[in-house]
């Protein structure tokens, strides 16, 4: 062989093993994800501080006394840190001192009005009666704080803090100055929560269920952090039916494919008597209707589901409450008798199962 066709032969040799790493790591790695549970789980994000009401520092008693009473009522209601809208408001209307046009009257240049500059349609949307007087006026700070917490609990708050203060006001450095008042206000030890969507305390699985629907669950749970694609079928997206059938599909059990199957597929189920591993159907969707669902989660425990919930959610693939006005009903797929036999045919061939 000449000198040139062995630096062919080897270039091509280490072309070869590079292809074979390029392919493999991520096949192995991939692999190992989906035996062992999903690497997302260490990824996840300790919430259960997220609404927790520090105290004030000395910069704290710049707020008028009318104003800090109501942040901290606002902010104990809805489990938003009350230095955050403290904040807020500091940065909107120096809590209403401003003299600009748009906070006690009228609206500014871009139609928002208030202490807590509130669009009106966003008012209308989010607005609360934050003293009962019957009427929700978004210029009385009574109303306009709660409202304030209220909007910002919908848009992702406490968990994800600084997408709800992006919401409020769609710009970075005003979530930069909001963060930046809100530690001031509580001398400077103070960092928001902002969650990818996978909470540490909902990695616990129910321990007072059989190993069977712990496995179904356990593989729902590992796909958080991956995309929702509709009609993907697994492994690396999944739409909300397809990841119902993937995790009944873990056990060796079969369910149809689509929302609109699965809806008459198992038995019916009382609100109030549901249980982990059982779905829970949403009137959601176009073509869907009270008796024909077009959504679908799977229940974990109490008001918690495991859901695909779309492609522009956050997350995607999460923990999130079913109980919910569009919620239709619930079914067992474990408690149809074909299923019942199988399982314990399944159980007969896996000791200990």
């Amino acid at each position: 062989m000449t000198t040139r066709r062995l630096l062919l032969a080897g270039a091509l040799g280490v072309a070869s093993l590079l292809f074979v790493g390029v392919v493999f790591i991520p096949i192995l790695f991939g692999a190992g994800q989906f035996m062992f549970g999903g690497s997302v789980r260490s990824n996840c994000v300790d919430v259960t501080r997220a609404g927790s009401q520090p105290d004030a520092a000395d910069d704290a008693q710049a707020i008028p006394a009318n104003f800090l009473g109501l942040y901290r009522k606002a902010g104990e209601k809805y489990g938003i840190p009350w230095n955050v809208l403290a904040a807020v408001g500091k940065v909107e209307t120096d809590h209403g001192r401003s003299q600009l046009p748009g906070v006690s009257s009228g609206e500014n240049y871009a139609g928002a009005g208030g202490p807590m500059q509130f669009l009106a349609p966003t008012f209308k949307s989010y607005g609360v009666d934050g003293n009962g007087d019957g009427r929700k006026d978004r210029y009385d700070p009574e109303d306009a704080i709660p409202s304030a917490a209220n909007y910002l609990k919908a848009s992702g708050a406490p968990e994800r803090m600084r997408t709800a203060i992006f919401a409020y006001n769609h710009s970075w450095d005003y979530v930069n100055l909001v963060l930046d008042w809100a530690k001031k206000y509580v001398g400077g030890e103070f960092e928001v929560v902002q969650a990818n969507g996978i909470n540490c305390e909902d990695n616990e699985l129910p321990s007072d269920v059989g190993g069977l629907v712990q496995r179904i669950i356990k593989f729902a749970m590992a796909q958080r952090g991956k995309p929702y694609v509709f009609g993907a079928n697994g492994p690396d997206a999944w739409d909300c039916s397809s990841l119902i059938q993937g995790a009944y599909r873990t056990v060796g059990l079969d369910i149809p494919r689509t929302t609109f199957q699965q809806w008459p597929f198992g038995v019916k189920v009382d609100k109030g008597k549901e249980q982990p591993g059982d779905l829970v159907f949403f009137n959601s969707g176009p073509g869907t209707s009270a008796n024909n669902p077009g959504h679908v989660g799977m229940v974990i425990g109490d008001n918690k589901m495991i859901v695909a919930s779309c492609s522009t959610c956050v997350p995607a693939i999460g923990v999130k409450p079913y109980k919910r006005s569009d919620w239709v009903g619930t079914t067992r797929p474990l408690a149809r008798p074909d299923f019942k036999r199988k399982v314990s045919e399944l159980a007969a061939d896996r000791p200990g199962g």
